[in-house]
């Protein structure tokens, strides 16, 4: 059974042999770029599209009349230096945009033509090119990520932020096909809205001709490049930072899963209301950006009950905060709302905060937390940071999930915003009976007047230690 990915998400890929296909509602087709850990290319031979089918471990694969080729991929057989291998969808006519037609669907298929993982790419509007999948590298495994960015300046704004130059050449004749495992070819598609079906098509890749820049191959990672400029100086100061704590407190060759827990219960409402909420997620993003070696942030949000928010890629921070950073209020007779939406206007991926509740379950977002990590073993551990206001009251439950969890390769840092009570998070520095100190607290009044460096360095003052006394005492390795 295939499994459906929404925005961010990610997963482990089982084979070797994968199969990219795509279904839109236009004339479009399917490329790749492999990339380095920079974010950029190697060179021209790095760009797979029709009119260059084939490249190290990659290569177009003609499918059935009126589809965009398929995306061949022998993971065995990218070059070690190749990080990722992203798959773009591009209309064939420049001027058009998605918003025009129905979302793209991608699916990732097995050799046999089985579908492994379904990805719709909603909220598209202007773009003519989206980064639909990326195949990357994590910890010599290979994963599969749903990444949706789309491209409003369409193919040189594409490559230009992948470390590729642009120049005029004369259109090119193009090549359907490519030397290419033979591999089943999916389902035929639906056609498009102006009677044309989707397929191979000239289109703007092909009337360009590559010439990477050596100076563009240095830049930095695309995921920042696409934030808002200001953002972007934000948090690459903010993630020096976080790599200055880290080393004062000999964790600077540290790497981690990062997973972010957010109190959404009734009494945080004035913190949302008043943009704190998100500029704690901005500042923790940060923390990912510096410790994950993919840039991903974990979430999970919790009040009578807890659920697991879409994955936070740096890139789509600002529509991320837009979508889920949001609370549940109470109205006049007792009953949760939604907080700046109703429920008849939730957006695709959206939680119905109503469902979340409105007190305080801080056990059962832990629970959850734990089993997301089981599920989900890494080579690295994983740092939770948790924010919460206060009126803990499960104090025994709470205890008993977190001693439980000594032996796990988790960190809990606990962060207090306010003066409320706090319960047993405040004691747990000093009981006893735990193998290893597996949880760090401290509460700060207004944490929106908290410097970046103090804030950091109170974050990620006991995480290195307690790296240290995990691998010494086999919990870690």
């Amino acid at each position: 059974m295939s499994q459906q990915l929404s925005k961010g998400q990610n997963a482990p890929l089982s084979g070797t042999e994968v199969m990219v296909s795509v279904s839109v509602s236009a004339p479009a087709d399917l490329s790749a770029l492999l990339v380095t850990e920079a974010g950029t290319v190697r060179s021209d031979n790095d760009f797979i599209f029709y009119n260059q089918p084939s490249g190290p471990g990659v290569s177009l694969q003609a499918s059935l009349p009126g589809q965009p080729a398929n995306l061949l991929v022998s993971l065995a057989d990218v070059p070690a230096d190749i990080a990722e291998v992203r798959a773009i969808i591009t209309l064939a006519d420049a001027t058009s945009r998605f918003g025009l037609y129905a979302p793209p669907i991608t699916q990732l298929r097995d050799p046999a033509g089985d579908v492994l993982f379904e990805y719709r790419i909603d909220g598209l509007d202007s773009e003519s090119i989206v980064i639909a999948l990326d195949l990357y590298r994590r910890q010599g495994i290979w994963k599969v990520r749903a990444v949706g960015q789309g491209y409003a300046g369409g193919f040189a704004a594409l490559v230009t932020d992948h470390g590729v130059t642009v120049d005029d050449a004369p259109t090119p004749t193009p090549v359907v096909t490519g030397a290419a495992p033979t591999m089943t070819a999916p389902p035929v598609g639906h056609r498009a809205g102006n009677g044309a079906t989707a397929g191979i098509h000239p289109s703007p890749p092909s009337q360009q001709q590559l010439t990477p820049s050596p100076a563009a191959v240095q830049s930095a990672q695309p995921s920042l490049d696409l934030l808002p400029i200001d953002m972007r100086k934000r948090l690459d100061l903010r993630k020096r930072q976080v790599a200055v704590s880290l080393k004062k407190h000999g964790g600077d060759k540290l790497k981690a899963r990062v997973v972010l827990v957010l109190d959404a219960s009734g009494s945080m409402t004035k913190l949302y209301n008043k943009g704190i909420v998100t500029d704690v997620v901005e500042r923790m993003a940060a923390v990912a950006a510096q410790l994950d070696d993919d840039g991903t942030m974990q979430a999970f949000i919790f009040a009578t009950n807890s659920a697991r928010l879409p994955d936070l890629e740096i890139s789509d921070l600002p529509e991320w905060t837009r979508l889920h950073v949001r609370v549940g209020e109470m109205n006049r007779v007792g009953e949760m709302k939604l907080f700046g939406r109703s429920k008849n206007k939730l957006v695709p991926r959206q939680l119905d905060m109503g469902d979340i509740g409105f007190l305080n379950e801080e056990q059962k977002v832990i629970a959850d937390v734990r089993a997301m990590v089981r599920a989900d073993p890494q080579p690295v551990p994983t740092l939770v940071l948790f924010f919460s206001d206060g009126g803990v009251y499960r104090n025994r439950e709470i205890e008993e999930q977190l001693r439980d969890a000594v032996s796990e390769p988790i960190f809990w840092q606990f962060v207090g915003l306010g003066r409320a009570g706090f319960g047993v998070l405040e004691k747990f520095d000093t009981l006893p009976g735990r193998l290893v100190d597996n949880v760090g607290f401290f509460s700060v009044d207004k944490i929106e007047t908290i410097p970046d460096k103090k804030l950091y360095d109170s974050l990620l003052s006991e995480f290195p230690s307690w790296v240290k006394d995990a691998r010494k005492h086999g919990i870690l390795f």
